[in-house]
This record gives structure tokens, C-alpha cells and sequence, in this order.
């Protein structure tokens, strides 16, 4: 994957990400599995409407892949290989500052 290419799919994960609700959404799939946005809105203070609306941007962002199941019935389970690009991405830009920090700890004042 190119450089410009992992850089969006960073972009993506972190939009995503910024939201509390989003993360939440996440965080519930993660722990429970696989589940659709009926299910979710029991377990989450959140409207299953809003729920649907947070799947939508997170399948966007492919942190979340759409199952179908029985009876027209979706389920969403985590993708984490869009997580994984933004944490190399992360990873490389620490790696660009430790350097120069250590620069300036290092020079004497």
C-alpha cells in the first residue's frame, strides 16, 4: 500500500474515531461480537436510529463490515485491518519525532 494511501485510510479511521459515540459502537462489537443495530441499542444509551446512522460511517471508513442475515436482518462485526493502518501510521510519525526530541533533550541550554 502506498504512502498516500495508508495516510487516507488513517484519515478515515481517525474521523471515525473522533466520535465518542462511534467508539462506543466499536468498543461493543469488539467486546460482544458480531451484532445488528437492534442489538446494540440494548446494550448502548443510544437510539437504535443513531446507531444505524454511526454503522453507516464507520462501514464507510470499512472499521465495520456488513453481514447479512436471516429475515433482512444486518449484523456488523469489526474489521480491524483499517485500525492496523492507522496505527502503523501513528507508529512512523512517533518514530519522526522521537529523533528530533531526543535532539533537544540532548543539546545544552
Amino acid at each position: 500500500m502506498a504512502d498516500s494511501d495508508r495516510e487516507a485510510v488513517a484519515q478515515e479511521v481517525f474521523a471515525a474515531l473522533a466520535d465518542p459515540s462511534r467508539r462506543e459502537i466499536l468498543a461493543a462489537l469488539a467486546a460482544g461480537g458480531p451484532a445488528t443495530a437492534t442489538d446494540l441499542a440494548a446494550r448502548l444509551p443510544i437510539t437504535r436510529h443513531a446507531i444505524a446512522k454511526h454503522l453507516t460511517l464507520l462501514a464507510e471508513a470499512e472499521l465495520v463490515i456488513a453481514e447479512p442475515g436471516e429475515r433482512r436482518r444486518v449484523r456488523y462485526r469489526v474489521r480491524s485491518a483499517p485500525m492496523k493502518v492507522a496505527q502503523q501510521f501513528l507508529a512512523a510519525l512517533a518514530r519522526d519525532w522521537d529523533g528530533p526530541l531526543a535532539a533537544l533533550k540532548e543539546t545544552p541550554t
